[in-house]
């Protein structure tokens, strides 16, 4: 159980450099605009949304790592609620934006 903790919380840490990393723009772009975009849009695509966003999600991604670790050693049933409530915060977050962002592209 508590190397299932460590586990998660190193996938959080991973996660928080990420998005720390998105957030400062900085590194490879994880987003599947860019990823999947050809490269000739790639180079003249603006990033600082797709960047932005990635931050975002990723930071998501760590709090729900980060509690899940701390629901393996507290077995507290609330951490579980939190974490269906932050993921799918995340998801709606990163629908909505990825609309907006290509809305404002045109």
């Amino acid at each position: 159980m508590i190397v299932g903790a460590i586990v998660l919380f190193l996938i959080s840490l991973f996660s928080f450099v990420i998005s720390f990393r998105s957030f400062m723009r900085k590194g490879f772009l994880l987003n599947n605009a860019y990823i999947y975009a050809p490269k000739k849009e790639r180079e003249a695509m603006d990033k600082k949304p797709h960047y932005h966003q990635s931050g975002i999600v990723f930071l998501c991604l760590g709090l729900v790592f980060l509690l899940n670790g701390f629901n393996l050693i507290f077995k507290t049933d609330w951490i579980l609620y939190l974490v269906v409530t932050i993921a799918a915060l995340a998801l709606v977050y990163a629908i909505v934006s990825s609309i907006l962002i290509e809305k404002n592209k045109k």
